[in-house]
């Protein structure tokens, strides 16, 4: 496979895991999920992390990789190569797997004593997509592997901060998120 090719894929594959978290930052809100609870002084996750937003993304990802199924033929015949098509449980793996590594990030926070919307960096672009990646694998670890080899793996390591800094940088620029992080 090509680099072309093994980028396209690694994009194709990752991107219901990259729609979530945007999703619930436009669909958030609501009752927060550690209901407020402290631990140490400071919140669990914090009133970013709600119960509607998770629902939400978790719901658009997965939504999201059943169309790229009915894409994935024109997809392919368009391309020359193949792009893979999500078995279920693999679509609701990248989905809310993206979510729970927001929100691991998002405890990991608290512990370090940053305040919701502080960055930290690597972290901060790299959670959702160990999350996504864990889930997809528990869902159906010959997909995964099949999937994710090592080329699409490296691919998904560089491209995911580039386009997570992007897409956070325009999302501040439009007012959707206080901080460009």
């Amino acid at each position: 496979m090509d680099i072309v090719a093994v980028v396209v894929v690694a994009f194709w594959v990752m991107l219901p895991a990259y729609i979530p978290n945007n999703v619930a930052v436009l669909a958030g809100g609501g009752r927060p999920i550690d209901g407020g609870r402290t631990l140490g002084g400071s919140r669990l996750l914090g009133d970013g992390k709600t119960w509607r937003g998770t629902a939400a993304g978790t719901a658009a990802g997965a939504a999201l990789a059943l169309l790229l199924n009915q894409l994935a033929p024109a997809a392919t015949d368009v391309l020359g190569f193949s792009v893979p098509t999500f078995p279920a449980l693999v679509a609701l793996g990248l989905a809310f797997g993206a979510m729970l590594g927001d929100i691991g990030a998002s405890f990991l926070k608290r512990r370090t004593g940053r305040q919701r919307g502080a960055p930290f960096p690597g972290i901060d672009q790299l959670d959702f997509v160990v999350g996504s990646l864990v889930l997809a694998f528990i869902a159906r670890p010959s997909w995964f592997l099949e999937t994710f080899t090592l080329p699409v793996l490296a691919a998904v390591i560089v491209i995911t901060p580039i386009l997570h800094i992007s897409t956070n940088v325009f999302a501040y620029a439009i007012g959707v998120k206080n901080e460009p992080w």
